[in-house]
């Protein structure tokens, strides 16, 4: 009951951030939220063996994956802040406030893919589906990299109407979410 009780309280508060962006599915926050909530159910799956058998090889490999998804994700979120100028929401956007920035970011881990912050999501989905690997979490684990990358497609669509040829020539030199290794689409 405690996990039901976890996932509700949990998702309430995802869907209040979200909010703006839950009422259309042209957006990114839309699919995003999704990805938010199949990372929360794979955390719950396997909360009970989050820290059991440490130097097994599955556990060695998630928390691997897990610091480099941490290690990304402050990363991205220092460039964004730093580089990017992030402005006020307007009413009509369904932005984040960090995410409304006025410079196209392409520093960092930025010059090289174009979502490090998904990419830390990416990572430390499988991350903690290693943690106790089987069918249900393999399926959240999948759920969650298809959620992200529709996510990132969207955004690279809103990014190239905010920032125009500027984006355009950025997308076309850098890949999606690892570097030298991992695109899809242009």
């Amino acid at each position: 009951m405690t996990d039901v009780a976890v996932f509700l309280g949990v998702s309430l508060a995802l869907a209040y951030l979200s909010r703006r962006s839950l009422w259309n599915p042209r957006t990114h926050g839309f699919w995003r939220f999704f990805s938010f909530e199949s990372i929360l159910v794979l955390i719950l799956l396997n909360a009970n063996v989050w820290f059991d058998r440490p130097f097994s090889a599955n556990q060695m490999l998630s928390w691997t994956l897990l610091i480099i998804s941490l290690s990304l994700a402050i990363h991205a979120f220092w460039f964004f802040y730093r580089e990017g100028k992030p402005t006020r929401v307007t009413d009509g956007s369904t932005n984040l406030g960090f995410e409304n920035t006025t410079t196209l970011v392409t520093t960092g881990m930025y010059r090289f893919i174009r979502h490090p912050m998904y990419s830390s999501l990416l990572i430390g989905g499988w991350g903690i589906f290693l943690k106790d690997p089987g069918l249900a979490g393999f399926i959240m684990a999948a759920a969650n990299s298809t959620l992200l990358t529709v996510t990132a497609r969207i955004e690279e669509n809103e990014n190239a109407e905010r920032f125009g040829d500027e984006y355009r020539t950025y997308r076309a030199t850098t890949k999606m979410f690892i570097p030298y290794f991992f695109t899809i689409g242009p």
